[in-house]
């Protein structure tokens, strides 16, 4: 009985001290935003798929990013919206495509452009193969120096 009580209690503490999976920022693009939005060109973009080293299929979504506005952005968040046959929404993923990695990267000064990928290998079956919907979800204005 001790034994087992003892490894219940270890499996516990194992459990609450496991590394927590980093907290996304689900929140909506603020009014703000919303009026930026039409300041930002996306151009260039096309869907490449390849087999990775595991044999997985690897759909990338590649393409270029402007700032038409006047501020610097710091971030830029979509959605991804996968559509099956039928026309309905199989799959919604939230990708980064300015702001992105652990490295500080410059904002996007207005008037500029630069180019993102995003990456996608856990796609459901019943996705149409077509390019997916791209919708901003977020956008973060640089601080001002």
């Amino acid at each position: 009985m001790g034994a087992v009580a003892l490894a219940a209690i270890l499996a516990a503490v194992v459990y609450l001290e496991r590394p927590r999976a980093k907290q996304v920022d689900e929140s909506g693009a603020t009014p703000e935003a919303k009026a930026y939005v039409s300041q930002l060109e996306l151009s260039g973009v096309n869907m490449v798929a390849s087999e990775n080293f595991m044999q997985q299929k690897v759909v990338e979504i590649q393409g270029t990013i402007a700032n038409r506005g006047t501020r610097p952005l710091a971030g830029i968040d979509v959605y991804c919206l996968f559509a099956g046959v039928d026309g309905r929404e199989v799959h919604r993923e939230r990708q980064p495509i300015l702001g992105t990695g652990g490295a500080r990267t410059p904002p996007l000064a207005p008037n500029a452009a630069r180019p993102f990928r995003l990456p996608f290998d856990s796609l459901p079956e019943g996705w149409n193969e077509a390019m997916p919907k791209l919708v901003i979800a977020r956008i973060q204005f640089a601080d001002k120096p």
